[in-house]
């Protein structure tokens, strides 16, 4: 009647996040060319770790800059 699923993966794959952008796109250029580890200087007086903002500034910032590049208005989309 009544027969267990069985698993049909036997293996395991591991992909990493760099095997699967390509090295020339656009935002591997743009991450080789410029530096954005001045950010980390302007926005200390304003961030704090100790107020439960556990998100790093700069990995926000990149989100909206690649928001802005791609024209992705909102953070949904």
């Amino acid at each position: 009647m009544f027969k267990p699923k069985e698993s049909s993966q036997s293996e395991y794959e591991f992909e990493f996040i760099d095997e699967l952008v390509p090295n020339d796109h656009l935002l591997r250029l743009i991450d080789k060319y410029i530096d954005f580890s001045f950010l980390l200087e302007k926005v200390r007086p304003y961030y704090s770790h100790d107020n439960g903002r556990p998100t790093d500034p700069l990995f926000l910032f990149k989100m909206m800059f690649i928001g802005y590049i791609y024209g992705i208005r909102s953070e949904r989309q």
